[in-house]
């Protein structure tokens, strides 16, 4: 392949506004600003003035305390960096897997020959815009749960489906029972996991949490980490609530080495894998694995002529346990390697949908140092949208890779079971599916929601109460898998449907 159409990663920039008591905390894009200068600097200087393309991943901050740019945000952008791009591209909606894919779709642009440097850039400052908010109502605000709660369907918001902590522990659920784990077993692999994340956070400059913490540390409910949404305590799950920002720079070869840049900065952009599942979490075919997800994974290592045994360092993208373990065994992953370069959403940081980005130039780093292969799988949606990508030492052993039309819907829909129809006003017998319980600050559980199976594979969602002891006592005891035991699901005089345990 001509050097002018292979894609490179040329500069990388983060960065993690850690203030809390600044008069001036940094804005969505003062951060991006930042980031962006600091992989101009990163790349020898001067690169972004050449500018073809910027790509930006949306951000959810604007919208919980407006500043200006949150209508149009790209002119504002460049206003701030000087930047003057022939084209440029923002994400849709900020979304886990959007880094992922401004990567891919850059490099397609410099392989078919039509742009010859890019820069990828994305951040959040929900920790500005909560104090914003505060200052503005007197009263600090679950800024997803607020945002999220505008747009959710009745049915949703009646059970208490609202957020990524309520909907996920379905998955989390579901799958152990398939993988045939204990509660035990179960929450020691996320530990394990976890811990690991958490030791790389700590040697990484711009993570939010730089401590390492141990596999117990992480499992035990204690002052520090209290349960958010059985069985995921605070340490489990993302941290959000930050103000970070990361850029990429991505050239041709030919320009890269034009631009006087060294052999050893320079890190090859293999091709990547995308497929999603329903938008609908309650339309998809089983919360005990992602076709979608093994569709991402297992393509990108066949268009790459990659061996997973041959990759040196991966990034599983884990807003949630759930995700980041069926991520690992998709990919063949041993539990006793580092599953992260950048700590991960609980340590590294949670920027909404831009993590990924983080975790590209971590990944960019770890390469220039050690090892030859990269392997990077991101997340989006709930367990929805999914996108793997190959970075390297060295060119791709496929001379056909580039470009290439990484949607790879077809194959995950063609491999994907029936849906069952959900019935909004199902009373009668079944089984368990798949069930979540989140608690409160008091450390109690709130209620319980079960997704459930009738007789004749109808979906159907009920609720345990809080008032029913023994029905949530159940649920969260781990001493009985929960999942695809029997009961009814009756009409209750409070209007919801209700969770009866057969005996």
């Amino acid at each position: 392949m001509q050097a002018r159409k292979v894609p490179v990663i040329v500069g990388v920039g983060q960065i993690n506004d850690l203030s809390e008591t600044s008069p001036h905390p940094l804005d969505v894009i003062e951060l991006m600003q930042a980031a962006l200068a600091q992989a101009d600097r990163d790349a020898g200087g001067d690169v972004l003035s050449q500018l073809d393309f910027l790509g930006v991943e949306n951000h959810m901050s604007g919208a919980v305390a407006p500043w200006p740019g949150t209508e149009d945000f790209i002119p504002h952008l460049l206003q701030a960096t000087g930047l003057t791009p022939t084209s440029s591209l923002l994400t849709p909606q900020p979304s886990g897997d959007g880094p992922v894919f401004l990567l891919n779709h850059a490099a397609n642009l410099v392989a078919s020959g039509e742009i010859e440097i890019a820069a990828l850039v994305g951040g959040e400052a929900l920790r500005t815009a909560a104090r914003r908010s505060a200052t503005q109502t007197g009263q600090s605000q679950n800024a997803m749960r607020q945002l999220l709660d505008q747009s959710v369907r009745p049915l949703l918001r009646q059970y208490g489906l609202i957020t990524p902590t309520d909907v996920y522990p379905l998955y989390e659920s579901a799958t152990r029972a398939a993988w045939g784990q204990s509660f035990e077993e179960a929450q020691r692999e996320t530990a394990l996991m976890w811990s690991a994340y958490s030791r790389v956070a700590s040697e990484n400059d711009a993570a939010c949490i730089r401590e390492a913490l141990t596999a117990e540390q992480i499992a035990t409910v204690s002052d520090r980490n209290r349960m958010i949404t059985y069985p995921y305590t605070k340490f489990m799950v993302a941290n959000s609530a930050v103000n970070q920002s990361a850029a990429v720079i991505v050239t041709s070869l030919e320009r890269a080495r034009r631009l006087g840049i060294s052999e050893d900065r320079i890190v090859y952009v293999g091709a990547g894998a995308a497929a999603g599942e329903s938008e609908d979490f309650l339309a998809r075919d089983s919360y005990a694995h992602s076709r979608a997800m093994e569709v991402s994974i297992t393509k990108t290592l066949e268009i790459n002529r990659l061996q997973p045994e041959l990759i040196d360092h991966v990034e599983l993208y884990n807003c949630f346990p759930c995700v980041a373990k069926m991520a690992r065994r998709v990919l063949g992953w041993p539990l006793d390697r580092p599953p992260s370069v950048y700590g991960g959403l609980s340590f590294g940081g949670g920027p909404i949908g831009n993590c990924m980005m983080h975790a590209i130039v971590m990944m960019t780093r770890k390469l220039r140092g050690a090892g030859t292969h990269g392997f990077i799988f991101a997340n989006g949606g709930f367990a929805t949208h999914n996108h793997s990508i190959v970075l390297s030492r060295e060119p791709s052993a496929n001379p056909q890779a580039w470009p290439s039309d990484f949607d790879y819907q077809a194959d995950a829909d063609r491999l994907r079971g029936s849906i069952p129809a959900l019935d909004e006003q199902y009373c009668g017998p079944g089984q368990i599916e798949a069930y979540s319980v989140p608690y409160g600050r008091d450390g109690r559980p709130s209620f319980g929601t079960i997704v459930g199976r009738s007789a004749d594979n109808r979906r159907f969602v009920c609720r345990v109460p809080q008032e029913d002891q023994e029905g949530i006592r159940f649920l969260v005891a781990g001493d009985i898998e929960p999942v695809g035991t029997h009961g009814i699901c009756v009409q209750a005089d409070d209007g919801y449907r209700t969770w009866r345990r057969a005996c």
